[in-house]
């Protein structure tokens, strides 16, 4: 299923950089998300697997700089404990 994202929301993809997601692709239930992104920085058009793309950092949101961004690590917060 392919899905069009309206409004696109602000990601950043592992490896890649900030961009706009503005698509997402889902094969099912044995498969990861796929993120149609445009790479801010280059213009480029990527298809990111869900593992590598986070959301943008969002103040009101109260998602803030996570440190493990770009290492692809999860780090646990005050709420996961």
């Amino acid at each position: 299923m392919f899905t069009q994202l309206n409004p696109p929301l602000p990601v950043h993809v592992i490896d890649r950089g900030a961009g706009l997601a503005f698509a997402v692709i889902d094969y099912g239930l044995e498969h990861n998300l796929i993120w149609v992104t445009a790479i801010d920085a280059t213009g480029e058009i990527w298809c990111a697997p869900n593992p590598k793309v986070r959301l943008s950092e969002n103040w009101t949101a109260g998602r803030i700089v996570n440190p493990a961004r770009d290492s692809g690590r999860q780090v646990e917060t005050k709420e996961q404990e």
